[in-house]
């Protein structure tokens, strides 16, 4: 297996994809999972259905409603992916320094209206930093680019909890 190199600048290597590219598709990815997808089809989403288009038709009792002993209410999903969101651009940003309390991320009881629509808030904050973080890094490391798959993967793992909570729950649309 042969070591990966940083990509910096757009190359003329076939083999290598620029990173203006590389970085617009990044992009495509997580505005659909968050935002919804801009174009006529989706990549990975019903239209619609991204993470803030879904929580926003979600009500605070929803939100805090407990699915099952071996699942995590939606807003402690919800909370959880802002936390992942938070501590993977730090980490991306200062090298991982910090010991971050995954098991606190997941500590979210009930919730009023009001915390439950500060928590989206924040949730749609952190990832506004995500988003801008991918904009505007210009080392695409080993590291980085999982960090980027991983962006993607973690956050549509936690949207596809939290719309099978709504199908167990059986909320309507």
């Amino acid at each position: 297996m042969t070591a990966l190199t940083p990509v910096t600048t757009a190359s003329t290597d076939s083999d290598q994809i620029p990173v203006d590219e590389f970085r617009g598709a990044l992009l495509a990815a997580l505005d659909e999972a968050f935002v919804g997808a801009p174009n006529p089809w989706t990549l990975f989403t019903d239209k619609g259905s991204s993470l803030l288009e879904t929580l926003a038709t979600i009500d605070a009792a929803t939100a805090s409603m407990v699915i099952s002993s071996r699942t995590a209410t939606i807003a402690a999903q919800a909370n959880h992916t802002r936390f992942y969101l938070d501590v993977l651009v730090a980490g991306l940003q200062d090298g991982f320094d910090e010991k971050a309390d995954w098991e606190g991320s997941w500590r979210i009881g009930e919730v009023n209206d009001e915390e439950w629509q500060d928590l989206i808030a924040h949730l749609r904050d952190s990832f506004s930093k995500a988003r801008a973080f991918v904009e505007t890094n210009t080392e695409w490391s080993p590291t980085i680019l999982a960090g980027a798959f991983g962006l993607v993967a973690h956050s549509a793992y936690h949207l596809g909890e939290i719309r099978q909570a709504l199908a167990a729950l059986q909320v309507p649309e």
